[in-house]
């Protein structure tokens, strides 16, 4: 039985269940104010009757004392007992009227006893056989005679059931109102939170699965109070950052498609190239032995391509998972002469664009991986050669600011198009679609100097325009560890 209650109870509704514990709360509070009030009348009522005991029997005591007998002062339904104590045992007196006495009269006998002991008032309440229950008060009239009086608490008993009945018809009407319309309140105050519920319902009937797939629902209304006005601004913040993750998985799934895309598409050249060349070595080792060298060149040049290729993509797949295990080998070194290196590299390979270097004759200092840094560096000078027609001017700045340090490479070229720039940083994206992949690259060489930059917990930004391209890279001055993504 009680676990059926436990059931049902877990299957109610929180305002049913709230407006049930009020209930019980306030049946106690009942309980307990009833007992309070039904104690103090019973109290009251009680020292009414003794304070009309006291009363009576100084009358009755002179009436005794001036004329032997209680004629005229005697009260309906009161009993009159009076003993003679002289002896030290109380004698019962013949009664004036045989009404004046209960069929037993222990009970008054043992109180008079008792009275010529305390030589005191006393008052007993006493269950009187075949009467009901009395109030007893003996009190010495004279030396040697004591009355004990007995009046009926008929009166108080009505009284207080009467009392006790009326609360319990008022607390129960009271009790059954509190109970069903404080369940409509609480209804009625929780009906936000039911609001919420059924967007959740929804939300949860809502298809994810789908890249684009947007919450459609929100916690709307102003009611409920503050309390419920901070849930709602929680579940409707928490909607939203639901809606950005869903974005940024759809953003996420996109490269991904757009990656294995161009990574197949990039390296199915090589690979047919190598097929093709490779073919060719094997007609040229038995037809013409004077073509296999220049065909085996060819395929170690498209084989070395590949590799390039293969050491890129493994390189972003390092950097993407860097929080797991980081691809740089830190250590201080000096940036000036990193870029001097760099620069005189460039001018051997490059001498169709002059170059010049602006940097300060102090070291710059960084925690940093020299090779990866080197690798940024050569990527963009490169990138300003490739795309840029010979005789253009490159420059390589050096400078420190507040807690940076910062590397500029600047081209007076042509400049990128505005529709291309916020996309030049993404993998195998190419500015001019028509150059070829010998000349051109693959597209990754930026993807990969961002992501270099990034893990040592820098940024590099562009800023193009006709006749001025300046690629800029920040780097911390002090020890930050690769930076997470």
């Amino acid at each position: 039985m009680i676990t059926r209650l436990r059931r049902a109870y877990r299957r109610m509704r929180l305002g049913t269940r709230l407006a049930l514990g009020l209930g019980a709360l306030s049946l106690v509070v009942f309980a307990v104010v009833g007992t309070a009030l039904t104690t103090a009348m019973r109290d009251y009522l009680s020292a009414q009757l003794d304070t009309q005991l006291a009363q009576a029997q100084i009358a009755q005591s002179k009436s005794i004392a001036d004329h032997g007998t209680l004629t005229g002062k005697k009260y309906y339904s009161w009993f009159y007992a009076v003993y003679d104590v002289s002896g030290g045992t109380p004698e019962l007196r013949r009664p004036e009227d045989p009404a004046d006495l209960p069929r037993d009269v222990d009970d008054f006998t043992a109180l008079a006893r008792a009275q010529t002991t305390a030589r005191t008032e006393l008052l007993r309440t006493e269950h009187l056989k075949g009467a009901g229950t009395y109030r007893l008060r003996a009190c010495e009239v004279e030396p040697g005679v004591i009355l004990v009086s007995a009046a009926p608490m008929d009166d108080i008993e009505d009284t207080v059931g009467r009392l006790v009945t009326l609360q319990a018809v008022t607390f129960a009407l009271a009790l059954l109102a509190l109970v069903v319309f404080g369940r409509r309140m609480l209804r009625r105050g929780l009906k936000p939170l039911s609001d919420m519920a059924s967007t959740a319902h929804g939300i949860a009937s809502h298809d994810l699965t789908e890249s684009a797939a947007r919450l459609p629902l929100r916690a709307d209304g102003r009611d409920g109070g503050p309390e419920v006005d901070e849930l709602r601004t929680a579940f409707n913040t928490m909607l939203e950052h639901i809606d950005d993750s869903l974005a940024v998985r759809a953003e996420a799934e996109q490269r991904l498609r757009r990656f294995v895309a161009d990574a197949s598409h990039e390296l199915r050249t090589p690979l047919m190239s190598v097929r093709g060349y490779a073919d060719l070595f094997q007609y040229a080792a038995a037809n013409a032995p004077g073509e296999r060298d220049r065909h085996l060149a060819r395929l170690r040049a498209e084989a070395a391509r590949m590799g390039v290729l293969l050491d890129d993509l493994l390189l972003l797949a390092r950097l993407d998972a860097a929080e797991v295990e980081t691809p740089l080998r830190l250590e201080d070194a000096d940036l000036v002469e990193l870029v001097h290196r760099a620069a005189d590299a460039f001018r051997a390979g490059r001498p169709g664009h002059p170059l010049t270097v602006a940097a300060g004759p102090l070291p710059v200092r960084l925690r940093m991986d020299p090779l990866r840094i080197r690798q940024v560096v050569d990527n963009l000078l490169t990138n300003a050669a490739v795309h840029t027609p010979a005789g253009t001017k490159v420059s390589v700045e050096v400078s420190t600011g507040p807690g940076v340090a910062e590397v500029r490479v600047a081209d007076t070229g042509p400049g990128i198009p505005p529709g291309d720039r916020d996309r030049v940083f993404d993998r195998f994206y190419r500015v001019d679609k028509a150059r070829s992949r010998d000349r051109g690259g693959s597209g990754l060489g930026l993807a990969v100097a961002r992501s270099l930059v990034r893990a040592h917990g820098g940024r590099i930004a562009l800023d193009s325009a006709p006749g001025a391209t300046v690629f800029t890279v920040r780097l911390p001055l002090k020890d930050t560890g690769p930076a997470a993504r």
